[in-house]
């Protein structure tokens, strides 16, 4: 299994974003994903998570600018992110819960990160 983001960039503060994430490989089934982040000399922090009947949930520092969305049918997520600002500037990663088969257990997968940088 392999999740690949793409979509991160270089962006003045105020502008918009749009990551996306591909989930491949053998998969069965999907239950969450979402977005976490990684700044500067922190922890790694959740950004927000969509469950596999659509609810969300965000981090508060994004509530209002950043949405989470899912394409089930292509196992993919997004995350559109608005009204930018110096202080999210960091390496955002993918996360997935995934079943490879009816008989395996659920596990968690990331992807490499894709870097995001907001100027003031």
């Amino acid at each position: 299994v392999q999740l690949v983001e793409s979509g991160g960039g270089l962006v003045q503060a105020g502008g918009s974003l749009r990551l996306s994430c591909a989930a491949s490989g053998s998969i069965f089934s999907i239950s969450a994903m979402a977005w976490h982040r990684q700044l500067p000399g922190k922890q790694r922090e959740l950004v927000a998570q969509i469950a596999d009947g659509g609810s969300t949930r965000y981090a508060d520092s994004v509530k209002g600018r950043f949405t989470i969305s899912r394409d089930g049918a292509w196992n993919m997520v997004y995350l559109q992110l608005n009204s930018l600002k110096p202080e999210d500037t960091a390496v955002y990663y993918c996360n997935a819960r995934i079943r490879e088969t009816i008989a395996a257990a659920t596990a968690n997968y990331w992807g490499q990160g894709t870097q995001v940088t907001v100027s003031s």
